[in-house]
């Protein structure tokens, strides 16, 4: 069975997350952006747990459905049938001493997505974290806790449970983050690192830049939205086509199987807020090459720039960057899985527009999009462009064309600001209006 995957997003509870991040919403969301497996996220949360067990019934094995008197229509009018996968996000700090007495102790930030196959599993590991801190204080706790002693609690309580590294390479909390992480799989989880398959690529990276490690070459990639809003679920996302349920999806990941994981959905890492290094303050933005330019001191204060995700890359590759054609959307590299670098439909809407993605116009053109043709991730995917031509605007059906040939210009993001993109220039945008005129 063809289906889209989204595991990793936050719930109400959680810090600077939307009060609309229910379940209720969520489910309905899910179905208009072309999700069928959505992460529950926040399971540690008291709160959250307890809705969880309130709103949801098991489906197929170890995944959950909506309760239908919680049912709330989709933007098509339609009831979704979203299924639930039960996620949770880590925020571990702690501190290990390194391998020389003259280096010291430093102190480690690493998030984690723990994945679990069924409620009574999540209940013994929120039982067991209760013990080490306040779960109730954040839908993302965060615990003075070893990831190698987060990874003994998950394996020992099911085996059958996973961690993946969360965004594995933003620089303050991640497994590689420049700021805050380690260098390797190994140095961070220890004799549990042949149980970890997977890590999260996150916004700023995409998986051509992961294949310039060879460490991580029996590492599978996937993507998520880690969306804090509804509007930005499945921003990136999972595409299987395999069994649905838990072992299914995890089996088929652990698998690294085109034919079943088929591809990942990504961000063009450029957009995303830590790309490359800078200081956000200052306005000022550097390639890793510029930066060893200024010895990655900020030239306007003289303080240190906030290293990113790129120049950490170039750190940590024993490989050239990949060159992929040009035009190449379905990039397949070495027999890996393929992915998309894809904007946000709203964004795309916007930008054909040029007004803001919350413009009234923005919110009719979608809503119109995804009652044409089903889900904002089918017309994104798979729509061919005689159908947008005689279903949208000619300026967003020719944006939607150039993003999926990436024809995009980005102003990449830096130190917490989302990189900046351009599809057209006024000049083409009035173009196209006047031929719409004209027809």
């Amino acid at each position: 069975m063809k289906f889209i995957a989204d595991f990793h997003i936050h719930s109400k509870y959680s810090r600077a997350t939307s009060k609309d991040m229910v379940l209720e919403e969520l489910d309905r969301w899910a179905d208009d952006k072309g999700i069928l497996v959505m992460g529950t996220g926040d399971f540690t949360h008291p709160g959250w747990f307890k809705e969880i067990k309130e709103k949801l019934e098991p489906a197929e094995s170890g995944l959950f459905k909506l309760k239908p008197q919680y049912k709330k229509k989709t933007i098509k009018g339609t009831f979704a049938e979203t299924r639930f996968f039960l996620s949770a996000e880590i925020s571990s700090i702690f501190s290990r001493d390194r391998q020389s007495l003259e280096q010291g102790r430093r102190v480690y930030r690493v998030h984690d997505l723990i994945f679990s196959p069924d409620v009574e599993t999540v209940e013994k590991i929120n039982a067991q974290l209760g013990w080490i801190g306040n779960l109730k204080s954040d839908g993302r706790p965060i615990l003075g806790l070893d990831t190698k002693e987060l990874a003994k609690i998950i394996f020992n309580t099911n085996p059958k449970a996973a961690i993946v590294p969360a965004h594995a390479w933003t620089p303050w909390f991640s497994i590689f983050g420049s700021m805050s992480g380690f260098d390797s799989i190994e140095e961070c989880f220890g004799e549990y690192a042949k149980n970890i398959f997977a890590i999260e690529t996150g916004l700023s990276s995409d998986p051509k830049m992961n294949w310039r490690l060879s460490k991580l070459d029996n590492i599978v990639l996937i993507s998520n939205s880690d969306s804090h809003s509804l509007q930005r679920i499945g921003r990136e996302a999972n595409i299987f086509d395999t069994e649905l349920s838990y072992d299914g999806i995890i089996n088929t990941i652990k698998s690294r199987d085109s034919k079943r994981f088929v591809a990942t959905v990504e961000f063009f890492p450029e957009e995303g807020k830590y790309h490359y290094d800078g200081h956000r303050l200052c306005g000022v933005f550097f390639s890793p090459e510029e930066t060893k330019k200024h010895n990655g001191i900020c030239p306007k204060c003289g303080k240190k720039l906030t290293i990113g995700v790129m120049n950490r890359v170039e750190r940590l590759a024993d490989r050239p960057e990949i060159k992929i054609p040009e035009n190449n959307f379905y990039n397949i590299y070495n027999n890996r899985i393929p992915y998309y670098n894809l904007i946000p439909l709203d964004e795309i809407i916007a930008e054909s527009f040029g007004v803001g993605a919350g413009a009234k116009k923005v919110k009719e053109e979608y809503e119109n999009l995804i009652k044409t043709f089903g889900s904002e991730l089918k017309i994104l995917l798979e729509t061919t462009e005689e159908e947008l031509k005689s279903a949208t605007d000619p300026r967003v059906a020719e944006g939607i064309k150039r993003v999926r040939k990436g024809q995009v210009k980005i102003r990449p993001g830096y130190d917490g600001e989302y990189g900046e993109i351009s599809i057209f220039n006024n000049e083409e945008r009035e173009k196209l209006e006047t031929q719409k005129t004209l027809f």
